[in-house]
């Protein structure tokens, strides 16, 4: 028994071939083939995949489910992935049919955030719970839900998108489109536009960021906030206060057992994020809550796209 995943993005394809349980036996990256003509990029995957089972002396025959891990929009029910704006002429693909007729195996899609979410229940920081949620704060706010062990979808497979709570009413306009998004205030993108429109000339991010206000990223914040600047230092508590604030709707809403955080999060570590974190949620839940929930940094880093798309082939066998 094997499996194939793999995680498609705008720029980097990942494909791993695993054993029965999800263990990884071969990996192979490899830029994604963006021709314009959606049929020839996926054959190329499909050659890519015949030869990664070769590699791992694996036989096509032996292979029982293949898992893909897409950028939204997606139709993980229909297996499609509708538009996404990174990827010209991937419109209305029929990923999980092609896999399927190529290869002769069950394919399953999921958009990235959720396959995101699967690896970390599966193989990363959610391991032992049923319930949780999974958020990653790069160039939006990209969230998984699992409650009871199963990945929460939805009617049309667009669940679990807490990026798109309301925080702050007529606030700050978000890429989605609407206002006042958390996407719109502690997602990497929108975050690092309004540092960039407010970074005072004098504050050690701007120093690190080449004494350009235009060139700032979050990671400048962080770095400057954890080495003592003041504005740094105010500035991302004002993340926290925020990310805080759409934290507290998902667990009034969902009540998860863990809540697994990425990206800048990780970055930014226990005593700058996750300690003050827990105590912003500790002030805005009732105490049993606070005391219950589990708030942890992701485990995979650089291993997800390897693991994404086999989370997703594992599926309902592994009780996700």
């Amino acid at each position: 028994m094997a499996l194939l995943g793999m995680d498609i993005g705008g720029t980097k394809v990942v494909l791993a071939v695993s054993d029965g349980e999800g263990e990884p036996i071969a990996v192979r990256r490899l830029p994604t083939s963006l021709s314009g003509d959606w049929r020839a990029d996926l054959d190329v995957l499909v050659d890519e995949a015949r030869s990664l089972l070769a590699e791992a002396r694996t036989e096509p025959e032996a292979l029982t489910r293949i898992g893909v891990s897409v950028p939204g929009p997606a139709d993980p029910k229909a297996g499609v992935l509708i538009n996404p704006p990174n990827m010209p002429g991937w419109e209305g693909v029929p990923i999980a049919q092609h896999f399927r007729d190529a290869l002769g195996v069950e394919t399953r899609i999921e958009n990235d955030a959720n396959a995101a979410a699967l690896a970390e229940a599966r193989f990363g920081a959610g391991q032992g719970v049923e319930d949780l949620v999974y958020l990653t704060m790069s160039t939006g706010v990209g969230a998984g839900v699992i409650a009871g062990g199963r990945l929460v979808q939805g009617a049309f497979g667009a669940a679990g998108e807490p990026g798109h709570l309301p925080i702050v009413v007529d606030g700050r306009g978000c890429a989605c489109g609407l206002r006042g998004c958390l996407e719109a205030y502690v997602g990497g993108n929108a975050w690092r536009d309004h540092l960039r429109g407010v970074a005072p000339s004098d504050s050690q991010a701007v120093a690190l960021a080449g004494g350009e206000a235009s060139a700032l990223l979050p990671e400048h914040v962080v770095e400057a906030a954890r080495a003592g600047d003041p504005w740094a230092a105010a500035t991302f508590g004002t993340w926290l206060d925020d990310l805080a604030q759409g934290l507290v709707s998902i667990v009034m809403l969902l009540e998860p057992r863990r809540i697994v955080l990425g990206t800048i999060a990780v970055a930014a570590g226990d005593a700058l994020c996750f300690a003050p974190l827990r105590e912003r949620l500790a002030a805005r839940l009732w105490p049993h809550q606070a005391e219950r929930l589990e708030l942890v940094p992701a485990a995979l880093g650089s291993r997800l796209p390897e693991r994404a798309g086999l989370a997703i082939a594992l599926g309902d066998d592994e009780g996700r």
